[in-house]
């Protein structure tokens, strides 16, 4: 599989988005997006927050989150004390039950007492690893909101686990791409104009558009759309097409509710 910050970089940058556009979008900051495209994940604040980074920021590029999770965890995640626990079948059984000598009076081999050393001295970097981060960075700030324990009732047993609740997005994100002659009328949920009934032509630079509710009137379907970061395809029509778009994405309007700007 390509790495993981690559697979991140290629598919925004073919959307042709810039990382303030993810910032504003996913809640999470700049310095965390780019640390996650670089793969720089001693600048993130511990493996907790980057996991959830990468599936906020996955999931807004429209990629398989749950693939580049795994793939982290698997080359990046220590492994757990039981996997670093020397196998030693036969120790234990020559043990007296009194001082911990081996029969016959001898004590524990040398390289024994070293490499359970080592072991401790393993676990103990993992544990460090996973759970401090960098030390320069309040991870309450990373972003919108703050890892919640499972609410769920109880059964009887504690896990221990936690989960990141996303904050939900408050805006709706509008891109326009124009691929041939389209007229634009757009105003947000309080009626105020934002493009007043204008004519783009193919390759015209339409303003990026953000608001708690938009509605959108097309003269055709000459354009790419693209809300919250998601295409949406603008059907056909021999009259006005008209959509109101908001945080959780597009709905069709009838031809008598479209804005017309005027």
């Amino acid at each position: 599989m390509p790495e993981i910050g690559a697979t991140l970089r290629e598919a925004r940058m073919r959307a042709r988005i810039d990382i303030t556009e993810v910032e504003q979008a996913t809640k999470i900051r700049a310095k965390y997006l780019r640390a996650l495209e670089n793969e720089e994940w001693n600048l993130l604040p511990g493996s907790t927050f980057i996991k959830s980074f990468l599936r906020g920021y996955a999931d807004y590029l429209g990629l398989d989150s749950r693939t580049l999770v795994e793939e982290y965890k698997l080359r990046y995640e220590h492994p757990s004390e039981q996997e670093l626990a020397p196998i030693s079948p036969k120790l234990g059984r020559d043990r007296r039950a009194s001082g911990g000598a081996y029969a016959g009076g001898r004590t524990a081999p040398r390289w024994l007492i070293v490499g359970g050393a080592l072991v401790l001295v393993l676990v103990a970097l993992g544990l460090v690893g996973s759970l401090g981060g960098d030390g320069d960075d309040d991870p309450s700030d990373a972003v919108g909101s703050t890892p919640t324990t499972d609410a769920r009732p109880s059964t009887g047993t504690s896990t221990g686990s936690t989960r990141t609740t996303p904050a939900a997005p408050t805006r709706a994100t509008l891109r326009l791409v124009p691929t041939g002659p389209v007229y634009v009328c757009l105003v947000d949920g309080g009626g105020r104009v934002l493009i007043p009934g204008t004519q783009y032509e193919a390759g015209s630079s339409v303003p990026v558009q953000r608001a708690r509710r938009l509605r959108l009137t097309l003269g055709n379907n000459q354009v790419q759309m693209r809300v919250n970061g998601r295409s949406v395809a603008v059907r056909a029509s021999s009259s006005a097409i008209a959509y109101e778009i908001t945080p959780r994405g597009a709905r069709a309007l009838p031809v008598d509710e479209a804005p017309t700007c005027t």
